[in-house]
C-alpha cells in the first residue's frame, strides 16, 4: 500500500516539476586539427523531440560515410525541479585532404529547423621522427629550438610509434619529460593517429626557459606490453610481457636577455571598459586581453589598489595552443570597480622582449577617470487603493458589516471537513518518513570563494546582494573583522540559484 502512494505520489511530482530542455541542434568533431590522411568524426546532436538529420554524402567534395547513430535520455534533479533530456547523435567520417570549413547544417526537431555552427578543419604533415630500419616501436621527444632567451617558451613534442604488426600492444606507466631548469606543462589533447604503418601518440608540453645556461630535458618513458603466449591464467588468457622504453634527452642553450620583461614572445593588447559615468556603488567593468605568439602561462596581471574602491578580479583565463610549429596564447582578465565618489583608474605598462628582434616593447593600458553619479531620489507616489466592488455601497462609506456580512463570517465548517483534514494531515506526516532524502532536500552549505562569483554577476539586482559582495572580497583580502551571516548567505544564493543554473 505503502509503495503505491509513493508511486502516485512520485508521478504527481514529475508531472508537476519535470522541466523538458529546450530544443537545440550542435555539431562538434572529434579534433580541429588532424594528421594528413586521417579520419575525422562529425557528431550531429540533436536534443528534445524527434530529428530529421540532414542527408550528407560529401564536404567540399570530400566523400562522407555514416557512422550510425545513439540515442540517449537522462534526467537531472534541480532546485528548479526535475530536467529530462532526450538526444540523438547522427556520426559522420571523412578523410579531409586540404583545409577547408564545415558548413552549417539544418536539423528539423518537431517539425522546427535548428542550425549548427560551421567548423574550421585543418589539415597538418606529421612531425613524427621515421623509425629506423624495420623497428617496431619508436620513442622520440623532438623540439624546434636549440636555442632561446631567458623567459622564452617553446614546444616539446613526445611521439611514440608503435607498428601495426604488433597486436595487442599494451602502454603503461607513462612518465613525462621534467627539467628542473624549465617550467613544463602539458597542451591538452593528446593525437592518436596512423602514418605509414605505424600508430603514433603525440603529447605537446610548454617548456619555458627559468635561467641562462645550458640545460637538458629529461627522457620520457614508459612500459611496453605484449601478449606472452608461454603464459596463462586459469581461464586461458595470456600474461603480457611488460618492457621499459625510453626516449632520448633535449640539450637546449639558454641565453640572457638584455633586460628582464613581463613577457617574452609577440603579444598585442586589446583594453575595454564598459562605462567612464556610472551611479554609486554600481561596478565598473575593466577588460584585458593579450594575445600573441609566446607564452602567457606563468604572467600574472597585479590586482588594482585604489583607495576607497572596492576591487574585484576574476581568475585569468589561458588558453595556449600550436597554430602550424608555433606556440600561440591568449591571456585575458576582468576587473570590477566599486565606489560611492570619483576615482581613477591608474595606468600600466607590460614589458615585453621580443627573442626574434631582440627589442624590447611595452604593452600600454591606459588610465581611467570614473565619473560618479549622486544616488537618485525615490520618487514618492501615491498609493492608489484598489476599488472593490459590493452590493452594499454603505459598507464602503462606514465600513459597518452588513448582515450577509455577518452570515457569510459566521458559516459554521462541516465536522467532516476537519475530520479529513486531519486524518490527509497525518497520511503526509507518515509517507514524510518514507520520502528519500533526495525530494526532502538538505540545507546546502555555499562556499565563500564561489558565492561571491555568482553574486558578483547580480552586484546590481539589489542593495542586499550589493552589500554582500563587499563583505566577502574584504574578507577574501583579509579583513577578519568582516562576519558573514551564513543563514543570510545561503538564503540569498538560493533565491539566486534558478538564474545561475
Amino acid at each position: 500500500m505503502v509503495r503505491k502512494i509513493l508511486f502516485v505520489l512520485f508521478t504527481i511530482h514529475y508531472s508537476l516539476f519535470t522541466l523538458a530542455i529546450a530544443a537545440s541542434a550542435e555539431a562538434t568533431v572529434n579534433t580541429q586539427e588532424v594528421v594528413k590522411g586521417n579520419p575525422v568524426q562529425l557528431r550531429i546532436k540533436a536534443i528534445g523531440g524527434s530529428a530529421a538529420f540532414p542527408n550528407i554524402s560529401e564536404i567540399n567534395g570530400v566523400r562522407v560515410t555514416s557512422s550510425g547513430s545513439s540515442t540517449q535520455s537522462s534526467m537531472s534533479i534541480t532546485i528548479g525541479g526535475m530536467k529530462s533530456e532526450s538526444s540523438t547523435v547522427k556520426k559522420y567520417i571523412f578523410v579531409p585532404k586540404y583545409d577547408m570549413i564545415i558548413p552549417s547544417y539544418v536539423v528539423n526537431i518537431s517539425g522546427k529547423n535548428y542550425k549548427t555552427k560551421p567548423i574550421n578543419i585543418k589539415v597538418v604533415e606529421s612531425q613524427v621522427p621515421e623509425v629506423q630500419g624495420n623497428g617496431e616501436f619508436s620513442f622520440v621527444i623532438k623540439t624546434d629550438k636549440k636555442s632561446v632567451s631567458v623567459g622564452e617558451s617553446f614546444v616539446v613534442t613526445v611521439f611514440m610509434s608503435v607498428s601495426e604488426r604488433l597486436r595487442g600492444i599494451q602502454i603503461s606507466d607513462y612518465v613525462a619529460p621534467m627539467a628542473t631548469d624549465f617550467f613544463i606543462k602539458e597542451i591538452a589533447g593528446q593525437k592518436e593517429y596512423e602514418h605509414n604503418g605505424y600508430t603514433v601518440i603525440e603529447k605537446k608540453y610548454i617548456v619555458t626557459a627559468k635561467k641562462e645556461g645550458i640545460f637538458t630535458v629529461s627522457s620520457a618513458s614508459a612500459k611496453l606490453g605484449q601478449q606472452d603466449r608461454s603464459r596463462q591464467d586459469i581461464f586461458g588468457r595470456y600474461g603480457t610481457r611488460w618492457m621499459p622504453i625510453v626516449s632520448n634527452t633535449l640539450e637546449v642553450e639558454v641565453q640572457a636577455q638584455s633586460m628582464d620583461t613581463d613577457l617574452v614572445g609577440v603579444f598585442d593588447i586589446d583594453v575595454s571598459l564598459d562605462a567612464q559615468s556610472i551611479k554609486a556603488n554600481k561596478p565598473v567593468n575593466l577588460t584585458v586581453k593579450i594575445e600573441g605568439k609566446g607564452s602567457l602561462e606563468d604572467f600574472i596581471l597585479p590586482k588594482y589598489e585604489i583607495q576607497g574602491v572596492t576591487v574585484y578580479s576574476d581568475d585569468a583565463k589561458v588558453e595556449s595552443h600550436i597554430v602550424g610549429d608555433k606556440l600561440v596564447s591568449s591571456y585575458s582578465k576582468s576587473f570590477a570597480f566599486i565606489s560611492d565618489s570619483d576615482f581613477v583608474i591608474p595606468a600600466r605598462s607590460i614589458s615585453m622582449y621580443n627573442p626574434q628582434t631582440k627589442e624590447t616593447k611595452n604593452l600600454e593600458i591606459a588610465s581611467y577617470e570614473i565619473d560618479i553619479k549622486g544616488k537618485e531620489k525615490l520618487a514618492t507616489s501615491q498609493v492608489v487603493q484598489p476599488k472593490v466592488q459590493t452590493k452594499n455601497p454603505k459598507a464602503i462609506i462606514d465600513n459597518t458589516p452588513t448582515n450577509n456580512d455577518i452570515q457569510e463570517k459566521s458559516k459554521p465548517i462541516s465536522w467532516w471537513m476537519l475530520a479529513l483534514a486531519f486524518m490527509l494531515g497525518a497520511l503526509v506526516m507518515y509517507l514524510f518518513r518514507f520520502l528519500p532524502n533526495i525530494f526532502i532536500g538538505k540545507a546546502k552549505n555555499y562556499k565563500e570563494s564561489d558565492a561571491l562569483k555568482v553574486l558578483y554577476a547580480h552586484i546590481s539586482d539589489s542593495k542586499d546582494v550589493e552589500e554582500m559582495v563587499r563583505k566577502l572580497y574584504a574578507k577574501k583580502n583579509g579583513d577578519k573583522s568582516v562576519k558573514i551571516d551564513k543563514k543570510e548567505l545561503r538564503t540569498m544564493m538560493e533565491r539566486l540559484d534558478g538564474k545561475v543554473k
